[in-house]
């Protein structure tokens, strides 16, 4: 799969956003002195990319997973900014650390931002750049669409929406995660004509918020029967249809592409009313001990073979230049097989989530899991 089809934004590098420079600084010999801690989604880094970083740069680094971005939110509020040097939270929810003050601008011109896709780089200004200060330098991709059983669910990829999780013929086999399921949820009942507002007015004001969202969850629970398990983290997804009998869900990409290598029969697609889209990235804790090898970390991470290492890991799209042209023949036909041209250019990008919104969201979500 080329570049090009791999390009989800259009436009070049976002002017004033970052500079291309010819060399960056770094301070090798201070990020060496300390160990790199690292917080960061489940799987994200093995022991085979960790030891690639500690060969390259000769920092050592170390691994703590979490499982969502509310997980990541509260460690960091309950630590006031401490504990680690790097976080990769979504770019949707970096205005939130910076209104608690958890997180630094980054020294762009530290960043070998030729490694990296300028689609990413101009797509992350959006919640990543805030006040003319960039936050956030973009590691990946993905999507949450709908993941289905081939033998055991009767699916029409062409027509697929994410009312087809809702066919009563799926019994008991359905897995969705609580808050976005109510958007899958919301997105079909737009496209019926069925929402008060517009779905994207729900993240401008709690007015827009409410009136949708009452109508939302007064759909999903009338649905909610259908459940076999409510997921919350990529683990929980996989054991939905592994082991707890799921035959279709609402998941991430990279639960489908995770149970195919397991060699289930797992098919992955965008409904037409988009994959809901979203990007990750590294930021710099406030209180970070040792930033210096932050920046080792990211540069590492834009060459081929670290953002190739990402890919095989987690099955997820890395934004280091030339990563896909070293993927074996069968992560990239996962890819090709789950994206038509049409499904890159219609996905829905999580709009900037304020903690106000989190907070309704959350509320909602308690009232959907409880109902």
């Amino acid at each position: 799969m080329s570049i090009t089809r791999r390009r989800f934004l259009k436009g070049s590098l976002a002017a004033g956003a970052v500079a291309s420079v010819p060399s960056f600084y770094i301070n090798t010999v201070l990020a060496q002195e300390q160990t790199l801690r690292i917080y960061a989604w489940a799987g994200y880094f093995n022991d085979q990319m960790l030891a690639d970083f500690t060969e390259k740069t000769g920092i050592k680094a170390t691994f703590t997973p979490y499982g969502t971005n509310d997980e990541l939110m509260n460690s960091l509020r309950a630590s006031d900014g401490e504990g680690f040097d790097v976080i990769m939270p979504t770019v949707d929810r970096v205005p939130g650390y910076l209104d608690y003050n958890l997180i630094q601008p980054l020294d762009t011109s530290r960043i070998n931002w030729d490694g990296a896709l300028d689609s990413a780089i101009e797509g992350s200004e959006t919640g990543g750049v805030v006040d003319g200060k960039r936050y956030f330098a973009p590691s990946d991709w993905g999507t949450e669409a709908i993941s289905w059983h081939r033998r055991f669910a009767d699916i029409d990829r062409a027509n697929l929406s994410y009312a087809d999780l809702w066919n009563p013929e799926h019994g008991q086999g359905v897995t969705v995660r609580g808050h976005s399921a109510l958007v899958g949820i919301g997105l079909w009942l737009e496209r019926e004509g069925r929402l008060p507002y517009p779905l994207l007015d729900s993240y401008k004001s709690e007015e827009a918020m409410r009136a949708n969202f009452d109508v939302i969850l007064e759909e999903a629970v009338k649905h909610k029967d259908m459940l076999v398990q409510f997921w919350n983290t990529e683990n929980e997804a996989q054991a939905a249809f592994r082991t707890n009998g799921a035959i279709i869900g609402q998941t991430w990409d990279s639960t489908a592409f995770r149970l195919q290598q397991e060699g289930e029969d797992i098919a992955y697609g965008a409904p037409k009313e988009g994959a809901l889209a979203w990007m990750e990235g590294f930021v710099i804790p406030r209180n970070a001990q040792n930033p210096d090898a932050v920046y080792e970390l990211i540069n590492w991470y834009y060459t081929p073979e670290a953002g190739a290492m990402f890919v095989e890991a987690t099955g997820y799209n890395s934004t280091a230049k030339g990563a896909t042209e070293l993927l074996p023949e069968a992560t990239r036909n996962f890819f090709t097989e789950s994206y038509t041209d049409e499904d890159l250019a219609n996905l829905w990008w999580w709009p900037i989530q304020e903690p106000w919104y989190v907070a309704l969201r959350n509320e909602y979500q308690d009232r959907y899991l409880s109902a």
